[in-house]
């Protein structure tokens, strides 16, 4: 995790069935474009046969620290 740009938004099923996220990625999810209430970050999701058929919604836009020019601050 070190971005926000594999935010995906996961029809309600399917989120509920789905680990809870851990805190680090609620953090990253706050910096994500047009968060929702079943919104995770795509790469913390454990793909297996629950998921045989299902749609998941792409945001509308994305951050990216990269091409947006945004530098992390070093602390």
């Amino acid at each position: 995790m070190a971005c926000s740009t594999c935010h995906v938004i996961m029809p309600e099923e399917i989120y509920n069935k789905l680990t809870p996220p851990k805190d680090e990625e609620e953090d990253l999810l706050d910096l994500a474009f047009g968060l929702t209430q079943t919104s995770r970050l795509g790469c913390q999701v454990k793909v297996d046969m629950k998921f045989e058929g299902i749609k998941v919604k792409l945001p509308k836009a994305s951050k990216n620290l990269y091409v947006d020019g945004t530098k992390p601050s070093k602390h």
